[in-house]
């Protein structure tokens, strides 16, 4: 299993937007193959700060997930928002029990 985390600080003018954008951008990503866990999480000490917790079958689905459109759109989109560059881990967790 691959679990990526990632992180944005919006802009406090564009906040709404971009929670707005994340929450249509995890809900899409939840209906891809190989997708077993994907959301997204308001920073409780800073709430400008959206932070992303997803859950992969495979590194072929995090591969696919990245090449999706809608998740290049996304990542494009979400950049512009953000009140500097994401943050992004990428975990390969082996198999689990």
């Amino acid at each position: 299993m691959i679990v990526i985390t990632g992180s944005l600080v919006a802009r406090a003018e564009d906040y709404e937007e971009l929670e707005r954008l994340s929450l249509a951008h995890v809900q899409r990503s939840r209906l891809e193959p190989g997708c077993i866990a994907h959301g997204v999480h308001r920073d409780v000490e800073n709430p400008l700060r959206l932070v992303f917790l997803e859950k992969w079958q495979d590194q072929a689905a995090v591969d696919a997930h990245f090449g999706v459109p809608e998740s290049i759109e996304f990542v494009q989109r979400a950049v512009a928002l953000a009140d500097g560059p994401p943050t992004i881990e990428v975990f390969d967790v082996g198999q689990q029990s």
